[in-house]
């Protein structure tokens, strides 16, 4: 294990003159010998500092009688210690215990000191430093020790073991044929990639062969310790490792827990690889419809929708399910938190969705940090248990998750949780037959080990402190975006308009029980209370309708930006700035946002997310209003988008470029007509599994969009935005006025009149000559 740093919090430092401060000195000199990096602090802010930026910490020595200084806004609340109080000493030991799990903390202190110290100290530290009772080399030795005990405890079990198969440097028979990198030093082109990525990252791209390295389908050896691991880590009974990502995931549960003409609850604000699971099962979906609100945003699925009676009545209704094997559904499957960041309180929709199916799955593709934080309390799929929903009606729970999309994980690396109920068995043999089908036989051991480390990382205090440091950048950006607002209002010497963030305007403070403006509240209450996040019925800053106290609440770090133009209610004002235009600005400044619907755009903070990262976002948003202002041409704003359509757009300003979009959308209804589209579910004709087959077998024709009303779809259309499907396999088009036909139409019309700022809709083909939207539909 490389050697790491320790931190000597001592009063002055390294500057300090005293004898004990020489022998400590001394001892920096044994440990910097020993190939350790010493990193001194004087203050407990300047502990605090280094705490907060060195994650390489392999021990610390703190001074019980460090000046405590001031505590830096960010972690005033750290320096708490109870009623029994504590120097600067007690703060960094405290902050020691929230930021890292078991790190090695010596306490320097008078011998007779330690029966006046708070208990909760010896709790803290594994021992005392006299420096000048012991030589500096002994100290050093016991610091170290401990140090490297450390290091080496902290890795978890897959990560370790691949460490150590490293360091004996063996010669590989066995595939890969590049043999650690070797094949690529044999080529210049070779080279050029061997050079780039570092021969560890290839030596470490082994083979199956690799028997102590354990196998990922039989889930044995260190791989099968990192998933039981993991299962322990994230609250599962089972977790399984899979490398193709969360779409894997879903096509792997919904293989798994329904077959052949049985039917499936499937929520309709849903990725596509949930149809992909059910194309591939057989299944006959009956759709759940989730709120929609003025923005166009997807909200959750209302109670009333999910409440046994209602489904029955859904069931019964569907053309699909008069030729399913049984009347009960065997599977439902909704999105939690959706792609907007809405969660629910899942012990909630479990208990709602019991009656009517034995197995429900979350897809919590970009939720996997939700266990972590207590703002998150009963919001995620596996906080569904016998203690928080007891009793023979529990579901079987399944949880997939992206783990690389939020957590810290190689790209595709992905895992799913179970927690099943005597109701639905999840036979492991059974389940991991399923797992093998949608598998490799040649996994990426990196991939592996990012899954297991990912893990490692949200184990005990740290993954709190992780995800809490999200969560605050995440809460101090939003009250940045509404304060800068409100000091333009103020300042008067400009148009007063700015960007939103679709929250609360107020919250109400538990101490007091007053209602502040949100951007007045302290974080600290922002960071810890679930209310001030939660979707109240009614409230208008939301827009969804039908929804029950507690049943849903925003997530803090899937920030939506709202443009100036309509509002959660749907009302439409004169002038307006479409977010597309937004975001076309801020890729020319290399910021890349998550989503951009009609009027909003998502961006997401985070683990890797800085102050000085969200400071130039909301840079960049006040150089748009300037240049907004000041009526700036396109060609200064926009120059690609003139470059590639000059005779449509050179010679307008970009309030020009703004304002014909919003009257476009406007006078189109398009939000209204996306709205209709949604609510109003296209009638299913056929199954998914049996469009599918008929596209693969000459069955279908691509059709113009204008021709294609009343026809049966052979393929999904998701547009995106919003990114939910609009018209899965099997379903109706409807007639040319009706609310598909009508929404498509006016999309496909949008994007001829706004060459360059075009809707991304899969299922979807343009003709290059006519700019026709071309869709699959069934043959007659």
């Amino acid at each position: 294990m490389a050697n790491g740093t320790v931190l000597f919090a001592v009063p002055g430092g390294a500057s300090s003159s005293s004898a004990a401060s020489d022998q400590l000195r001394r001892i920096e000199k044994e440990l910097e010998s020993s190939g350790f990096e010493v990193r001194w602090a004087a203050t407990g802010p300047h502990a605090q500092a280094v705490l907060q930026t060195q994650a390489n910490l392999a021990a610390a020595v703190v001074a019980w009688d460090l000046p405590a200084g001031e505590a830096g806004p960010v972690d005033a609340h750290l320096s708490d210690d109870g009623p029994e109080g504590a120097p600067g000493g007690g703060t960094v030991l405290r902050l020691i215990g929230r930021r890292f799990q078991k790190l090695p903390v010596f306490l320097v202190t008078a011998e007779d000191d330690i029966d006046g110290l708070p208990l909760w100290v010896a709790e803290t530290v594994i021992g005392y430093v006299w420096p000048l009772e012991d030589t500096p080399s002994f100290i050093a030795g016991r610091i170290a020790r401990a140090a490297c005990d450390y290091q080496e405890g902290m890795l978890p079990p897959f990560f370790k073991a691949m460490r150590r198969f490293d360091d004996a440097h063996e010669y590989s028979w066995h595939t890969p044929a590049h043999s650690g990198g070797i094949a690529f030093l044999k080529s210049p082109v070779g080279r050029a990639f061997h050079d780039y990525f570092g021969e560890r990252l290839l030596r470490s791209d082994l083979s199956i062969s690799v028997g102590e390295l354990g196998s990922l389908f039989e889930h044995t050896g260190p791989i099968g310790d990192a998933e039981r691991n993991a299962a322990r880590i994230f609250g599962a009974e089972r977790t399984y490792f899979v490398l193709g990502g969360d779409s894997t995931c879903d096509r792997m549960v919904g293989h798994f827990s329904v077959t052949q003409d049985e039917i499936a609850l499937v929520d309709r604000n849903c990725h596509k690889s949930v149809l992909h699971g059910l194309i591939l099962s057989g299944a006959r979906p009956v759709y759940l419809v989730p709120t929609r609100n003025g923005y166009g945003l997807a909200g959750p699925l209302p109670p009333s929708e999910i409440e046994a009676r209602a489904v029955a009545e859904r069931v019964a209704r569907n053309p699909l399910t008069e030729r399913a094997v049984s009347p009960q559904a065997q599977y439902a499957v909704l999105t939690n938190s959706t792609y907007d960041g809405l969660c629910y309180d899942t012990i909630q929709v479990a208990e709602a969705l019991a009656p009517s199916t034995p197995r429900v799955h979350f897809d919590e593709a970009w939720f996997a940090y939700a266990r972590f934080h207590p703002l998150y309390a009963r919001r995620y799929g596996m906080a569904v248990d016998s203690g928080s929903f007891p009793g023979a009606e529990r579901p079987t729970v399944f949880a997939t998750q992206s783990t690389h999309k939020l957590l810290a994980a190689l790209s595709q690396s992905a895992m799913v949780h179970v927690r099943e109920s005597p109701r639905a068995p999840v036979a492991h043999e059974r389940f991991n037959e399923t797992f093998m089908m949608h598998g490799t036989t040649s996994p990426l051991y990196p991939m592996i080990a990012s899954l297991d480390v990912a893990g490692a990382m949200m184990d005990g205090p740290q993954g709190h402190w992780l995800i809490d440091e999200a969560v605050t950048e995440a809460i101090r950006f939003r009250q940045a975006v509404v304060r800068t607002g409100r000091r333009i209002e103020d300042a008067g010497d400009r148009p007063a308009w700015f960007f939103g963030v679709w929250q609360p305007a107020t919250v109400t403070d538990p101490s007091s029980g007053d209602t502040i403006p949100f951007a007045d509240a302290s974080t600290e209450v922002l960071r810890s209370d679930p209310s001030c996040w939660e979707l109240e019925p009614g409230a208008a800053w939301h827009g969804f309708s039908d929804l029950t106290p507690g049943y849903c609440q925003l997530d803090p770090i899937k920030v939506t930006l709202t443009c100036p133009g309509i509002d959660a209610t749907g009302q439409v004002e004169d002038r307006g700035i479409p977010a597309r235009v937004l975001t076309s600005y801020l890729a020319t400044r290399n910021i890349v946002v998550e989503k951009t619907d009609s009027y909003t755009t998502l961006i997401l903070f985070s683990m890797g997310i800085t102050k000085g990262k969200w400071g130039t976002l909301l840079d960049a948003l006040m150089d748009f209003k300037t240049l907004y202002d000041q009526e700036a041409p396109l060609e200064q704003v926009l120059p690609d988008v003139v470059a590639a359509h000059p005779q449509r757009y050179t010679g307008q300003s970009l309030p020009e470029l703004c304002q014909s979009m919003h009257d476009h959308l406007r006078q189109a209804r398009l939000v209204e007509l996306l709205d209709a589209a949604f609510q109003n579910l296209p009638r299913p004709v056929d199954s998914p599994q049996t469009c599918y087959r008929q596209l693969i077998r000459g069955g279908t024709e691509r059709i113009p969009l204008s021709e294609a009303a009343d026809r049966v779809a052979a393929a999904m259309i998701t547009v995106t935005p919003p990114g939910i499907p609009v018209l899965m396999p099997g379903e109706e088009t409807g007639p040319p006025e009706g609310p598909l036909m009508r929404y498509l139409t006016a999309l496909e019309t949008f994007d001829r009149h706004f060459p360059g700022f075009r809707s991304e809709t899969h299922g979807v083909v343009v003709d290059p000559l006519t700019e026709d939207y071309l869709i699959e539909c069934v043959r007659r």
